[in-house]
């Protein structure tokens, strides 16, 4: 009898872990272009930082996004359970901020603040620069898992609670550790081809030689394109949130993927929600920042 028990309940959890891992599987592929846009801002996050810095920065950051996961995965199966109405608006508030966050970056580009701004020969605080960025990117890395983690609970809305609990936690675990080992292949590019243009010193491989170089040639330029496209994600996911989130705005965006598709076909029902998204993310910001700066100055008058 104890064997038989025992052979069932392993029966069980064989099915249970067959069911975590096909669902697993679906709410993976549903947030890989969230994943694509955490990947390209948290990469842009460590620019600035000097090279030895950078692992112990994206190993901080990492860190930070387990915290954000510990605390969104409860939160998000007791809201779902309690106040599922309440999901919906706490997400157009974080893709609010990311529109903000963009905008913001694009205005410190062209217009610098003045605390942007070194004053004399004074010695910029590299420590607390460091400490700004970790902040920036773990608050920035909230939003986006929260992101992950709806779109997750929403894949597994049919599913026992026990199940969405695993999943979320799949999910969770796999996203952070993909995303930040990701962050510190690339952020160590460099280091990799100037070991490689070292050891063909030594060695005299010309194979070793070209691949060196072309790393050293090719991170600068990685790390100047992911933070122009982490600026755009900003933008596209913060847009995509709002125009997901209110009705007006999504069957307004439908409409134009119609439109663009009987002109465009397959080609226009790809671009029309990117530039849609895209193009809602930075009004949203813009009218944001300017807002924000408004008050500041009627603050400053006062």
């Amino acid at each position: 009898m104890a064997g038989t028990n025992l052979l069932t309940l392993l029966d069980d959890i064989t099915a249970l872990l067959d069911d975590i891992a096909t669902v697993s599987k679906i709410a993976t592929k549903k947030t890989a272009g969230v994943l694509g846009d955490d990947l390209a801002l948290n990469a842009q996050q460590v620019t600035g930082v000097s090279a030895d810095r950078e692992l112990p920065v994206v190993w901080a950051v990492a860190k930070g996004s387990f915290l954000n996961k510990a605390i969104l995965v409860p939160a998000a199966l007791m809201i779902s359970v309690w106040l599922p109405w309440l999901i919906t608006p706490l997400l157009i508030l974080g893709g609010l901020f990311l529109c903000f966050e963009g905008a913001e970056k694009v205005f410190a580009r062209f217009l610098p603040h003045h605390d942007d701004i070194a004053d004399g020969d004074e010695t910029p605080d590299l420590v607390e620069y460091e400490k700004q960025k970790i902040k920036g990117a773990i608050r920035t890395d909230f939003i986006l898992s929260a992101e992950i983690i709806v779109i997750t609970l929403g894949t597994v809305a049919g599913q026992t609670l026990l199940n969405q609990s695993l999943v979320l936690c799949v999910i969770a675990i796999v996203m952070t550790i993909g995303v930040y080992g990701l962050v510190a292949a690339i952020v160590k590019l460099d280091d990799a081809g100037l070991y490689l243009v070292n050891q063909s010193k030594v060695s005299g491989s010309t194979v070793k030689e070209f691949i060196g170089k072309g790393l050293l040639a090719a991170a600068p330029r990685l790390m100047q394109f992911l933070a122009f496209a982490g600026t755009v994600a900003m933008f596209l996911v913060g847009g995509g949130i709002l125009s997901h989130g209110i009705e007006l705005l999504h069957h307004t965006q439908l409409n134009m993927i119609g439109y663009a598709q009987s002109i465009l076909g397959n080609i226009g029902e790809v671009l029309a929600p990117l530039i849609f998204d895209g193009l809602l993310g930075v009004v949203a910001g813009l009218v944001i920042v300017l807002f924000d700066l408004l008050c500041r100055r009627v603050a400053n008058i006062k």
